[in-house]
Parts: structure tokens; C-alpha cells; sequence
């Protein structure tokens, strides 16, 4: 089964303020039929890069069995840290970055890492939203998820 997994983040432009990440999934089962589940999250003090990395994880962690997987971002950093190898470097140096800098959010893209080992995954960036309506739906879902501060809705039905 291909999946693709639209994801986004949002921090609402202040790191200690609301953020919140959306994820939509979006493939075709055995019988030919489109499903599209949606996950929207909530939570403060936190920052759009992890936003990414948390609706990337919710979208890998959400699939209950081994899938080829894409997973479209605008976030450069989290697509730049598999497709450019980034990751790699990281964990060779002991999850530290550039000039011996510690790497941020370990234990997200530990969690990441774990999701994406069942699957075969590929991350594209995707130009602010240009050309996917899809990404769209999720920068809706992330800005829902910015206003509120917990979860608010995680639809997992068929």
C-alpha cells in the first residue's frame, strides 16, 4: 500500500507561545477506495521545527502495518535531515551538530527513526503550499491545533 502523509506544524511565530501540528494521511486500500484520516494536536511552549517532526511521527506511527511511505513537509529541516543525510552525521557524533552543537530534540527524532524503520519512507519538501491542496488541509489543521492546548482531535476511523 503507498501512503502519503501531508504534515505541518505551527508556533504561532513565538517559541514559548501555542504551537500545534496537523497530519493527514492520505491512500488507497485493496479495494480501490481513497481514505484520508486526519490528526490534529495542540501544545505549548514549543517550536515549529518540532511541530514537524511530531505530525511526521504521528502520520508513521498511526500505520498498523509496514507501508511504502511519502511524507511531504515545508519544513526543510526535517526533509534536509534524511534526504541530505543530516541524521546520519548526527548520530555518528553522538547527536551533536556543526561546532560540537548539541542536536535538538533527541528523543523526537529517536521516536522518528523508530516510526520510520517499519516502513519504506521518503520525505519531499514541499514550497510553502504550492501545488498541494492537501498540505493545505494540514496548515488548517495546525492552525486549529495552535488554538487550543491539548489534543483535539484525532480521527482514526476508516
Amino acid at each position: 500500500m503507498n501512503v502519503k502523509i501531508y504534515t505541518d506544524g505551527a508556533a504561532r511565530g513565538n517559541p514559548d507561545g501555542p504551537g500545534g501540528y496537523g497530519a493527514i494521511l492520505v491512500y488507497t486500500d485493496a479495494k480501490g477506495t481513497l481514505h484520508e484520516r486526519e490528526y490534529s494536536a495542540g501544545y505549548k511552549k514549543t517550536s515549529n521545527n518540532r511541530m514537524e517532526l511530531m505530525a511526521a511521527i504521528a502520520g508513521l506511527e498511526a500505520l498498523t502495518k509496514p507501508c511504502s511511505v511519502t511524507i511531504y513537509s515545508d519544513s526543510q529541516y526535517l526533509v534536509k535531515a534524511f534526504n541530505e543525510h543530516w541524521l546520519e552525521g548526527w548520530i555518528k557524533k553522538g547527536w551533536k551538530r556543526g561546532k560540537n552543537e548539541e542536536v535538538k530534540n533527541v528523543d523526537l527524532w529517536k521516536r522518528l527513526l523508530l516510526a520510520k524503520s517499519t516502513h519504506q519512507v521518503t520525505f519531499e519538501w514541499v514550497r510553502g503550499h504550492n501545488g498541494h491542496p492537501m498540505n493545505e488541509r494540514c496548515d488548517v489543521l495546525a492552525t486549529t491545533a495552535a488554538d487550543g492546548d491539548n489534543l483535539l482531535d484525532d480521527n482514526q476511523a476508516d
